[in-house]
């Protein structure tokens, strides 16, 4: 087979690889407006002068969450909620911060704690498929480069089937992703629109729901480089005669 035939027609070798190139400077430029974006963003205090803690702690608990806890956690862009111990991290740049950003992430990742609650059937899925990508993860960092080296010099493809079969769990993973940080951003901002103790001006919520929509792009192209990626090492499977 010549080509790698999928649902929008052959891909090739070349075309996988310009692909990548492609995605990758869009990504660049993602990841830059956004740090951009939240710089900004960090910079303007929230009127309610209430801080990242102050906010989720609100949200889950006019969401009648009562067993889940706000915590803080080192680093920078580290906020996330873990569904396993029931907890909100937020980095220290949120969680002590007052800001419009402050309070957008903050009121983000207390929506995963929304949807746990609420048994969202998108969070439940990545849920379980954690320690299967995990696994998936650490084959892939060996098994494509050894594979595309084996399929090179010995025309054996088996350590590369295994290698792309396990990126493509990756990379379904990272777009099952996607309607779970799309659905917890929908949930924050309509929880702060309703807010006005917390967010009192249109204003604040316009910056607020643009933070997040940069956010929620940096998922989607890092989805899309999952995938160009996954092209480019089955385009060699299906062109090794060549």
């Amino acid at each position: 087979m010549d080509h790698l035939s999928f649902i929008t027609g052959y891909i090739t070798l070349n075309s996988a690889w310009l692909l990548m190139i492609v995605i990758a400077v869009v990504s660049f430029i993602v990841q830059w407006r956004f740090k951009s974006k939240f710089n900004q963003y960090a910079q303007i205090g929230l009127s309610s002068g209430m801080s990242g803690q102050e906010v989720a702690e609100r949200m889950l608990r006019d969401n009648n969450i009562t067993d889940v806890k706000v915590i803080s956690v080192e680093g920078q862009l580290t906020d996330h909620y873990n569904p396993a111990d029931k907890t909100v991290n937020l980095s220290p740049d949120v969680f002590y911060s007052r800001s419009i950003a402050a309070a957008a992430v903050a009121a983000h990742e207390c929506g995963h704690a929304v949807q746990h609650a609420k048994a969202y059937a998108w969070l439940s899925l990545r849920s379980s498929l954690v320690p299967v990508v995990n696994v998936a993860s650490t084959l892939t960092q060996w098994t494509l480069f050894i594979g595309v080296m084996l399929l090179f010099f010995t025309h054996n493809p088996l350590v590369l089937a295994v290698g792309v079969a396990a990126l493509a769990l990756v990379t379904l993973f990272s777009f099952i992703t996607l309607p779970v940080e799309f659905d917890a951003s929908r949930r924050a901002l309509a929880w702060l629109n309703n807010n006005y103790s917390v967010m009192q001006t249109g204003e604040e919520h316009t910056q607020a729901k643009d933070a997040l929509w940069w956010a929620a792009m940096t998922y989607v192209v890092a989805a899309l480089g999952s995938l160009a990626t996954l092209l480019y090492y089955a385009s060699f499977l299906f062109n090794r005669r060549n």
